[in-house]
């Protein structure tokens, strides 16, 4: 137990500082700044598997699925870099939101910042309620194997034009329902009083709330993914932590430069196909931790060369105005 109230503490003061300190004032981050704070979450998050190989090794930790300390850290790694590579479609969706709601540049690391707030607690509840699941009825192993197969299958049959609209979704309808919504911006407040003297949300609000769910949503996908790799509450819901926590510098890193990875979903359908398969065959078969590490990273990077490769290709093809 104590080390789950120090992890907590860990996210608590890192979060303090992030919104205290880091970012007290408002201010439009800089592709520059958003790459620095990438590469420092990934180091802090891999830094953190040392952390886990040392707490494995000790009795402060349960260790329910009796893992050795080098498994401990190799599937903390796997995990964290399959929902990292998994909310990577989270990024796009926020892209969608962010312009969709006319959300200034400034204001969006406020969004994302109470965002992360609710995903950590949506996530915590479904990965609570994903191990007790496996534990107790080991089919639903099966079950959650032949969904990420029908997902990775799904995702590669869907059309392209097939585009998210916010302000066409159920959330959107559903929060006007229950108050008024105004298109009008008062810097980073929530809410305002419209022009009829009630209180009204503003877009900020109401991207924030449509944000929330469709996280929910990718969760659906992704903790099922790293219920594959083990059922160990620790390591699945502090690898889950570190990936979202690192999600926002990752946005801005690429906010600029969708368009370039936009054929990255290609890795994350094998990274599906791989875990569910993965599910379905654990009881006939035994992947090695350091194969599906191997195989999740070869996807990424596989998949982020040719999103390179294929957009430059594109751009050398595309006429010049002296050939026009």
């Amino acid at each position: 137990m104590i080390v789950w109230i120090l992890f907590f503490a860990l996210v608590f003061v890192i979060l303090a500082l992030d919104l205290g300190v880091f970012n007290k004032t408002p201010h439009i981050i800089s592709s520059k700044e958003a790459s620095k704070w990438t590469a420092i979450w990934v180091s802090i998050s891999f830094l953190f598997s040392g952390v886990i190989y040392w707490l494995y090794g000790t009795d402060f930790i349960n260790n329910p699925t009796a893992l050795s300390q080098t498994n401990a850290a190799l599937k903390f790694i796997t995990g964290y870099l399959i929902e990292l590579s998994l909310s990577i479609d989270n990024i796009f969706v926020i892209a969608i939101i962010f312009a969709s709601f006319k959300i200034p540049q400034k204001y969006q690391h406020r969004v994302l910042f109470w965002g992360i707030l609710g995903a950590i607690v949506f996530r915590g509840l479904m990965i609570s309620f994903g191990v007790i699941i496996i534990n107790k009825f080991a089919w639903t192993t099966y079950l959650f194997g032949a969904f990420l197969l029908f997902t990775a299958v799904k995702m590669l049959f869907s059309k392209e034009d097939e585009d998210f609209e916010p302000k066409d979704s159920f959330v959107y309808k559903m929060i006007g329902k229950v108050m008024p919504i105004t298109s009008e911006h008062d810097k980073e407040k929530f809410f305002i009083l419209n022009h009829k003297g009630k209180k009204a949300a503003t877009p900020l609000f109401v991207a924030l709330i449509v944000i929330e769910v469709m996280d929910v949503l990718f969760a659906v996908d992704s903790v099922p993914a790293i219920l594959a790799i083990t059922s160990d509450p620790f390591i699945v819901f502090s690898s889950n932590i570190f990936a979202i926590l690192g999600l926002r510098s990752m946005y801005f890193f690429l906010a600029n430069m969708l368009e370039k990875f936009s054929h990255l979903e290609y890795s994350l359908i094998a990274i599906l196909s791989f875990v569910g398969i993965k599910m379905l065959a654990h009881d006939y078969i035994e992947i090695p931790e350091w194969a599906s590490l191997g195989f999740i990273a070869l996807s990424l990077i596989a998949g982020v060369l040719f999103s390179i490769n294929y957009d430059k290709k594109e751009h050398d093809t595309k006429p010049s105005r002296d050939d026009e």
